[in-house]
């Protein structure tokens, strides 16, 4: 069974998420409300696929994956950053911190799955 950690402050938007990804196959759901949050899930349980948002309190997203890229625990899991900041710097700051894919919200459904399935494979 592969675990997929959603990471978003907005328990509508991790929802949003998860029912996109329900038709996956062998494939459980782990919730983080913030970075904190995600980083405690990442010790607590394997993860092997990240949905990350940037704007979060506590700890932004970037930090995140920074900290994940910078563990050799956790720096194979792939990160999908999923976030409503649009701007090309944004796109370039994610990806070259190491973000496996960068999608903007809202999203398409189908398209996303897409995407997550191939990472998890």
């Amino acid at each position: 069974m592969k675990q997929i950690l959603v990471v978003d402050d907005s328990a509508t938007m991790r929802r949003m998420v998860m029912a996109s990804l329900q038709k996956l196959k062998d494939v459980t759901f782990n919730e983080a409300s913030n970075g904190l949050e995600a980083i405690e899930r990442l010790v607590l349980a394997p993860v092997n696929l990240m949905i990350l948002d940037l704007n979060m309190p506590d700890m932004h997203g970037l930090e995140v994956l920074q900290f994940v890229r910078s563990h050799q625990a956790y720096s194979h899991i792939p990160i999908i950053v999923l976030t409503t900041k649009g701007d090309e710097t944004s796109r370039a700051e994610a990806l070259q911190a190491g973000a496996s894919r960068y999608l903007t919200k809202p999203f398409e459904p189908k398209t996303f799955a897409a995407q997550a399935l191939e990472l998890l494979n």
